[in-house]
């Protein structure tokens, strides 16, 4: 343990480098190709991206960026290795898995959403209010292993007896599973856009969320590049890339409308209701504290989530010096400047 505290601590020096301001204007007017793949369909958590493409932020930094789906949600960092995107949006949890598993040179360069938006939900008849609430209960997630290890977490936290909560599979089914009763709660949706959808459909769900919950803080959404592309002309595009995303997250915190007319044009069967609530849900949660650049990305939190990981056996390599993010190529504005 004490090695690995001694890399992740090279690494937070490695990682706490200042941001750095870069224009926003093209060179000679010329738009470079710059492909974004998303962490899943076009939904409230990618609004500001939306927004800073219908309103010209991205062609005025000199790219064309086009915003893909995946195809499905395992294959955003899959195709950032193979070279078929220049940025891919993912969570921070699946970025460490994926370097565990060799792919150390995926890089975190920015956080979109700064905060854990996963939550364990419940509805009145499921009886969970608090996390002492699970003992007895089934508590459906999507299977995935550090979901179980964050329920693991949060019923040792809360002093529930081993072995009396009912981990069950329902994969990404997780709100016709607790809709339906075959749960009493589901950990895995979030809070921002599952929870908000059953709030306006008058469903009173619980909400807990996992940083409230004994699970260490995390980005839930972060900006990844392969890091041998971050030479020059590489950093100057992800910067302006960057820089022109701040703008959108401007527009959208001065009207939330220009996010949602933004992605109701990129996927009109959406609803406007829920994606105009999400969206001034999720807002906030786009901006770090006061006096850090848009992106930031705290090492020491990072630091302690890959130790909570590691404590629960889902990293198995040791770490290594090369750290999982770099806040170097953040936009130097400040948070407080006008849009």
């Amino acid at each position: 343990m004490r090695r690995v505290l001694a890399l992740l601590a090279l690494a937070l020096l490695a990682a706490g480098c200042g941001a750095k301001s870069e224009p926003t204007g093209a060179a000679a007017g010329r738009q470079e190709p710059y492909t974004v793949v998303l962490d899943y369909f076009p939904n409230a958590d990618h609004a500001a991206l939306y927004a800073a493409q219908a309103h010209g932020d991205y062609a005025r930094a000199g790219l064309d960026v086009q915003l893909k789906p995946p195809p499905d949600p395992s294959a955003p960092l899959k195709l950032l290795q193979a070279g078929r995107a220049d940025v891919a949006i993912s969570y921070e949890p699946e970025l460490m898995l994926a370097r565990d598993r060799g792919a150390t040179d995926l890089v975190s360069v920015g956080a979109l959403v700064q905060v854990p938006l996963t939550s364990m939900i419940a509805l009145p008849k499921g009886r969970v209010r608090t996390p002492r609430d699970l003992a007895g209960k089934r508590v459906g997630t999507a299977g995935i292993p550090y979901q179980s290890a964050y329920l693991q977490t949060i019923e040792r936290h809360a002093g529930v007896k081993p072995g009396t909560v009912k981990e069950t599979d329902v994969g990404f089914n997780l709100v016709p599973a607790l809709l339906g009763g075959k749960v009493d709660a589901i950990l895995g949706g979030f809070w921002n856009y599952e929870a908000v959808d059953l709030r306006r459909r008058g469903k009173r769900p619980t909400v807990l969320r996992m940083e409230k919950l004994g699970v260490p803080t995390y980005d839930e959404l972060a900006f990844v590049v392969r890091r041998q592309a971050l030479d020059t002309a590489g950093a100057s595009r992800l910067r302006r890339f960057l820089q022109a995303t701040l703008a959108g997250a401007r527009r959208l915190r001065t009207d939330p409308a220009v996010g949602v007319d933004a992605l109701l044009k990129a996927s009109p069967g959406l609803d406007r209701g829920l994606q105009t609530a999400a969206v001034k849900a999720t807002t906030p949660v786009m901006f770090p504290p006061k006096g850090r650049p848009f992106g930031w990305q705290d090492p020491a939190a990072w630091a302690r989530y890959e130790l909570w990981m590691r404590a629960n056996g889902l990293l198995k390599r040791p770490p290594t010096t090369a750290p999982p993010l770099t806040n170097e190529f953040l936009p130097g504005a400040s948070l407080d400047s006008g849009p």
